[in-house]
């Protein structure tokens, strides 16, 4: 929009250097036809700056706009009288209501039902998905800085912070600044491990996702999973668990990222080679939000979804987060269980 303005500029600065430098021979004409000219760009590029506005307006209307369930379903959990010990389980999150409730919301769901001595709250680290939620819904879930706020003027003592993200990663390391901004209120704080921390987990996770999706598994079928990704070094645990997987036989399991390697492509590229006819995407991810819902699943031709029909597959999404799978939230709870066995 900037460079119409300018193009509209100089237009309208050439045409007028043109009558003084014409002298006698510029003619009232040419001078009406300047200005005719010149105010012609500048209606133009009003006109044209006015909808581009108007069309940006209405896409952000749109995105704040579309269904994802019934908000007032989910327990935020951002209430106060939180008592001496509080587990805070801190995610990404969503915009998506319904994904929120059965993924997060059953994750600190089956946190309050294990430890019920300690209150559980929740904290997300994206403010653009609490912004989302608030202006849509008009419910505000605290960001990670307002839930130790809270837990600070709530006078709690023993603080367990337990986060929902699968790796060690960017947005970990942004909750552990945090917290320790915080450590200094309360007698003791600690914080869980994320999913894919151990070897462990790693076997634990690959034996959860597999039995979740043995029905597909039928000798034609590719079951593909779609990560985030991240430009941190712990991208290598998409890797990890594809080496995982292929080395305990699922060798029609495959494990790409929407953001980083392995891409799309190479997803692609694997299925081909396996000479497979159907193909089943599900996310990597705690969430089934908009990552899957659009990325993954979306009508959209560079979705995963659209480019592997246009490769000729027959194409079956799982919209589910990790957070639905009980085994996945009873590993959640075993590292909360750990954080806690460490206060001791």
């Amino acid at each position: 929009m900037n460079m119409k303005r300018i193009v509209a500029a100089v237009s309208a600065l050439s045409l007028t250097a043109c009558v003084y430098s014409c002298g006698s021979n510029a003619t009232n004409s040419n001078s009406e036809k300047a200005t005719e000219s010149t105010t012609t760009a500048e209606i133009t590029t009003t006109e044209e700056i006015t909808t581009e506005a108007e069309t940006t307006e209405a896409e952000e209307e749109d995105e704040e706009n579309y269904d994802t369930g019934d908000a007032s379903l989910d327990n935020v959990r951002n209430q106060d009288e939180i008592g001496d010990n509080e587990i805070l389980v801190v995610s990404f999150g969503t915009s998506f209501n319904d994904s929120r409730r059965l993924t997060i919301g059953a994750i600190e769901d089956a946190v309050e039902k294990a430890f019920p001595d300690y209150s559980v709250r929740r904290g997300f680290t994206a403010n653009i998905v609490i912004d989302h939620v608030n202006k849509r819904d008009g419910i505000l879930i605290d960001d990670i800085d307002a839930a130790l706020k809270r837990a600070v003027d709530n006078n709690v003592k023993n603080l367990v912070v337990q986060p929902t993200h699968l790796m060690n990663g960017i947005e970990y390391e942004e909750i552990t600044s945090k917290v320790a901004n915080y450590s200094d209120a309360f007698e003791k704080v600690v914080i869980g491990e994320p999913l894919l921390t151990s070897d462990d987990d790693f076997k634990r996770v690959e034996t959860a996702i597999t039995d979740w999706t043995k029905e597909y598994d039928d000798g034609e079928t590719a079951i593909c999973f779609m990560g985030h990704g991240t430009e941190a070094a712990s991208n290598a645990v998409y890797q990890k668990m594809q080496d995982l997987l292929t080395n305990d036989g699922f060798n029609n399991y495959y494990v790409g990222t929407v953001e980083a390697e392995p891409s799309l492509d190479d997803v692609i590229a694997k299925v081909k080679e396996g000479g497979y006819k159907k193909v089943v995407l599900e996310p990597l991810m705690v969430v089934a939000g908009d990552h899957a819902n659009n990325d993954m699943a979306g009508d959209d031709e560079d979705s995963w979804k659209s480019t592997f029909e246009a490769e000729g597959f027959e194409v079956k999404c799982l919209l589910r987060g990790l957070g639905e799978n009980e085994a996945i939230r009873t590993l959640y709870t075993e590292h909360t269980q750990k954080a806690i066995d460490s206060l001791k």
